[in-house]
């Protein structure tokens, strides 16, 4: 049923790549990486790193340091823009490795592809636009000015959903920054995150200047304890992010930290249903619902709730569940054994609270082969300070939670703890104004699918979905960088 040949593996990419050489680990403990829609397909057999390789990455990206620093933002940017030349040469590759690995299908992997394309050669561009001010000074012979300073060595720490773009563009800018890094994927997705920092290496970044790390908790905590890391970017769990907080607060590390989220989609009574249902079963399954921005509740006008779930309802089932690089999939596995489990764990949970499956609600095997398939599902009568409505599934389950007017419908929407995305559909202009003032969550939509963002944009969320400056925007620099004031008095003649 696989349609398109599966990246190769290099033997050297499953390994760390530290001060320059790919290495094993240091113990010589491997991890195996297998295939979400076919568990019999391996991967390889990737570095399982611990406290010491963590150690010996900063180390390397510290001696770095100086010599990145001294090159400038316009000659960063340039490589950035050679990165991006060779990149855009390796997208096929680059989307054959996501969806073999994570399991996305190959169109929404050849999109990431895409779309990490767009930001590194947005973020090159920063190169020369990376500056301070010029202000008034109040003596005379005098001049005031600001400019920028890299923060010194970044710990990059990169989730399974997104294994190119969200490591794209957490790398791009703290290279062009002056930072050097060390990267950390997650233990689901190294090949991808090797093949990103090989392309790197092609285009001639100096040695230790960009560090890869693989490995899992110990890796992590090790890099997030180290006192010459300035700056920890983490991508992940709530439950992390903030073990992560406590960790480097104590020695005032910088943290930049988007946590996830439980985004709604509120339609009201005077929506275009048929629109709204389609942006709702994108937001919802699209990438199997593993998106931090992905819709995961719908809060609907009583009025129109029946024909929006009969709507929604009908184009989930027509969804075609199966491996990811086939094309007739519409919905492929989620990445793994455990997400499947806790997808399932929640729709039971949902049932147990009173909630009716409308749709879904269990795993797809027949006629697939032995991978991760959750059916699109989608469960109405959900309460709205039920488990479901508040806490964040990711994976393709859907809450249909009913309300009674606007005011209601955003009451539920902000009710929760995350402040990642929200959405509105509706005609009346008046609603529109009123609802991008009181979204509790950062990134809004309109008459539109709740998920997506453009490389100029700010990532980001509010409340406990983000901690520290946005990502993939200018505002990214105030993680990067610091910064410096001059006053400068110049002597008679």
């Amino acid at each position: 049923m696989i349609e398109t040949e599966p990246a190769k593996v290099a033997p050297d990419h499953l390994h760390n790549h530290v001060a320059g050489r790919w290495q094993p680990a240091a113990s010589g403990a491997l991890r195996r990486n297998t295939n979400p829609s076919d568990v019999s397909d391996v991967i390889g057999e990737f570095a399982e790193s611990g406290a010491a390789d963590a150690r010996a990455a900063v180390a390397a990206a510290s001696a770095a340091g100086p010599a990145w620093d001294e090159l400038g933002s316009i000659e960063r940017g340039a490589l950035l823009f050679d990165v991006a030349a060779l990149f855009a040469e390796r997208l096929d590759e680059f989307a054959a490795a996501i969806a073999r690995e994570q399991g996305k299908r190959t169109a929404e992997a050849r999109a990431e592809a895409e779309r990490a394309l767009e930001i590194l050669r947005f973020t090159a561009g920063e190169g020369r636009r990376l500056q301070g001010r010029t202000l008034p000074a109040e003596a005379g012979r005098s001049w005031a000015l600001t400019w920028r300073r890299p923060i010194g060595v970044v710990a990059l720490v990169t989730p399974w959903n997104f294994p190119l773009a969200i490591p794209a563009w957490k790398v791009a800018p703290a290279l062009l920054s002056g930072c050097t890094a060390v990267l950390k994927p997650s233990p689901l997705t190294p090949h991808t995150a090797a093949l990103l920092v090989q392309t790197f290496l092609d285009a001639g970044l100096p040695p230790g200047v960009l560090n890869l790390v693989q490995g899992d908790r110990e890796v992590g905590e090790a890099l997030v304890a180290h006192p010459n890391v300035a700056g920890i970017s983490f991508t992940g769990s709530l439950p992390v992010g903030l073990a992560i907080q406590q960790q480097a607060a104590p020695r005032l590390a910088r943290t930049q930290l988007e946590l996830g989220g439980k985004n709604a989609v509120i339609v009201l009574a005077d929506a275009d249903l048929d629109a709204a249902a389609d942006a709702i079963v994108h937001g919802a399954f699209g990438q199997a619902g593993q998106r931090c921005s992905a819709t995961s509740r719908v809060v609907v006008d009583a009025p129109v709730r029946e024909p929006l779930v009969q709507r929604v309802v009908a184009r989930a089932e027509a969804l075609r569940v199966g491996p990811a690089a086939a094309a007739d999939t519409d919905l492929g596995p989620v990445v793994s054994a455990e997400r499947r489990g806790a997808c399932l764990a929640a729709v039971e949970q949902a049932v147990s609270d009173g909630a009716t499956v409308a749709c879904g609600g269990h795993a797809v095997r027949a006629g697939l082969p032995d991978g991760f398939y959750v059916a699109p599902t989608v469960l109405t009568g959900v309460a709205p300070d039920s488990e479901l409505a508040k806490e964040e599934v990711f994976g393709p389950v859907l809450a249909v939670v009913e309300a009674h007017g606007y005011d209601d419908a955003m009451a539920i929407a902000n009710s929760v703890r995350y402040g990642m995305s929200g959405t509105i559909f509706t005609r009346d202009l008046g609603r529109v104004h009123d609802a991008l003032r009181n979204f509790e969550a950062g990134m809004l939509h309109v008459n539109r699918p709740g998920v997506g963002a453009w490389p100029h944009l700010p990532h980001m969320g509010t409340k406990m979905s983000q901690y520290g400056p946005p990502e993939c925007s200018p505002e990214q620099w105030d993680f990067y960088t610091e910064w410096r004031s001059a006053c400068i008095t110049f002597p008679e003649t």
